[in-house]
C-alpha cells in the first residue's frame, strides 16, 4: 500500500482579494476566462470539485451501511479532504495516484488554493460519540465552497465566524445520529446563508437494511418556499455570475449507483 502524504502545514495569508484595480484589458481577458467550478456527486458525502486546472475529491467512502450500493469511488484527484476518518467519510486507502489528504482542522495551502478545516462536533453530545467532524472551506474556480461533512452539532457563533458565508455549501440532511436532520440542515442554512446548497448524506437505493438516515423527501418539505430543485444529472457547472444576488438555491444532484 502506498504510503500517503498527509498536510499538515499552515498560511498566515488574510483570506480575501487584494483590492488591486485591473485594467480593461485585464476585465475583457477576465471575462473570456470566465472561471467555473464543476461539482459532482459520487455517493454520500462524496463530491469532486474541478476547476480545469486541479480535482479535489471530498469524503471518499468504503461500500458498507448507507453506501452499500455505490460504486467505490475512485477518481484520479490532486487532493482529497475527509471530514472524519471514519470509514463512510475518510476511506483513503485505495485511492489511485497518491493524492495529498487533508485530515485535521487549521489552514492549508495546496498549489495555490487555500483551504480552512473547522473543528465541529459530529454528533449531538459533544462529539463523544463519533468524534471531530471537519467542515473544509476553501475557494476554487472563483467560488467559496463550503463542506459540512457529517455535522450534526449546531453551528457555534465561532465557528460561523470561521467559515464566512459560502458561495456552494454541501449540507448532510439526512439525519441520524451523526448528521443534522432536515430541521437541523435548514437552520444551519439560515443561518450560513450560502447562495447555492447541495444536500448531501440522505438515503437512497444504494442502501442496505443497516442505513439509519432518512430519504431526501423530508429536507426537500421543510425547504417549502426556496428555489428548488431535483437535477436528472449527478454534476452541477457553476460560475459566479450563476449566483443569486439575494436567497438561497437548493439544487439535489443524482447519485450515481454501482
Amino acid at each position: 500500500m502506498k504510503r500517503r502524504q498527509f498536510l499538515t502545514y499552515g498560511f498566515a495569508a488574510a483570506w480575501g482579494t487584494t483590492g488591486l484595480a485591473l485594467t480593461a484589458q485585464r476585465v475583457a481577458a477576465q471575462s473570456v476566462r470566465a472561471p467555473s467550478l464543476t461539482i459532482r456527486s459520487l455517493g454520500h458525502t462524496c463530491f469532486t470539485f474541478s476547476d480545469g486546472a486541479q480535482t479535489i475529491l471530498s469524503n471518499p467512502f468504503n461500500t458498507l451501511g448507507c453506501t452499500a450500493g455505490y460504486g467505490l469511488p475512485m477518481p484520479t484527484v490532486d487532493l482529497v479532504t475527509i471530514s472524519s476518518q471514519l470509514l463512510d467519510e475518510g476511506y483513503v486507502s485505495r485511492l489511485p495516484g497518491n493524492p495529498s489528504v487533508l485530515y485535521r482542522a487549521g489552514d492549508f495551502e495546496f498549489r495555490g488554493l487555500r483551504f480552512r478545516g473547522v473543528r465541529t462536533n459530529h454528533d449531538r453530545v459533544g462529539g463523544r460519540r463519533f468524534g471531530d467532524n471537519i467542515a473544509w472551506s476553501w475557494v476554487q474556480g472563483g467560488l467559496r465552497v463550503l463542506h459540512l461533512g457529517g455535522m450534526a452539532g449546531a453551528v457555534e457563533v465561532e465557528q460561523q465566524t470561521l467559515l464566512g458565508r459560502p458561495d456552494v455549501a454541501i449540507v448532510p440532511v439526512g439525519g441520524g445520529p451523526k448528521a443534522f436532520t432536515a430541521a437541523e440542515a435548514k437552520a444551519a442554512i439560515e443561518l450560513l446563508r450560502p447562495k447555492v446548497v447541495i444536500p448531501s448524506h440522505f438515503r437512497t437505493a444504494a442502501a442496505d437494511d443497516q442505513c439509519d438516515i432518512e430519504p431526501l423527501d423530508g429536507f426537500l418539505e421543510a425547504m417549502a418556499g426556496y428555489d428548488v430543485k431535483v437535477l436528472t444529472g449527478d454534476s452541477l457547472t457553476l460560475r459566479s455570475g450563476d449566483l443569486p444576488p439575494d436567497g438561497t438555491l437548493v439544487r439535489a444532484l443524482a447519485y450515481p449507483l454501482a
